[in-house]
């Protein structure tokens, strides 16, 4: 890990986020006007900052090849995976031409449809039990360029499907339609779709809660994506509750 840097949290506790050597120019595959609309999930001062050095650093830094789909994941529930997933969507969109689709894996624990207060009837769950277009599930959010695929109905009787060969092709189709895509999952202690989407997606997010995830436990999950050769671009660490100084992070 090459970087770390603070990331503040709507409730006001610290985070921090180390960069594991990824981040490229975005190249958006369609032109279309920058978007105007401003973030509707509320950040200010240093969150926002902190926030958008995340975006940054994943999917905007130059380098070679954009990371385009991406995996938000923590090795257990309570982590604010969805917190920063929703966030890093809709500061992705408000940033780049392109458009981008924030799609609720977590058939466990579903909630960002809660995070931008829409209504959650059809969406994942419904599109893996149907054999039709990802399309009609897609819901368009305020920002012009950002949309969302919630949970959908009945998530539990769809759980066993999120790393079947018909998710495969979903990400396939999402892929062709979006220039982005951020996809938030249960936690990897639950269940092993964080690992198995990682593996179709570009790379790989993790969130880890500061005093409760070990260093252990984040080895253990690297370890476990790189042998589903799924590709692990950078660290989270949740609700830190001390500062680094700079000349620490100069270090890191």
């Amino acid at each position: 890990m090459s970087r770390n840097f603070e990331l503040l949290q709507r409730v006001g506790k610290e985070q921090s986020l180390f960069q594991a050597g990824a981040g490229v120019e975005a190249a958006p595959k369609v032109s279309r006007p920058a978007p105007t609309t401003e973030p509707r999930l509320k950040m200010e001062g240093k969150e926002l900052e902190e926030v958008t050095k995340l975006v940054q650093r994943v999917f905007l830094l130059p380098g070679s090849e954009a990371p385009r789909t991406v995996v938000f994941a923590a090795p257990e529930s309570g982590n604010g995976c969805s917190w920063i997933s929703a966030r890093a969507a809709e500061l992705l969109a408000s940033q780049v031409a392109g458009s981008v689709c924030l799609v609720d894996a977590n058939l466990r624990n579903p909630g960002l449809h809660n995070h931008f207060a829409v209504e959650n009837h059809r969406g994942l769950a419904d599109a893996l039990r149907q054999t039709g277009s990802v399309r009609e599930f897609i819901q368009p959010l305020l920002s012009s360029n950002l949309s969302l695929i919630s949970c959908g109905s009945s998530p539990e009787a769809s759980q066993t499907l999120v790393s079947s060969e018909r998710m495969r092709l979903l990400i396939t189709e999402l892929r062709s339609e979006f220039d982005y895509v951020l996809v938030d999952t249960p936690a990897i202690n639950a269940c092993p779709d964080a690992v198995a989407l990682g593996a179709i997606a570009d790379g790989v997010v993790i969130v880890l809660k500061a005093n409760s995830s070990r260093r252990e436990t984040a080895r253990r999950i690297v370890r476990e994506l790189e042998q589903a050769k799924a590709k692990p671009l950078g660290v989270v660490l949740n609700q830190r509750t001390f500062p680094i100084p700079d000349s620490i992070y100069s270090k890191l």
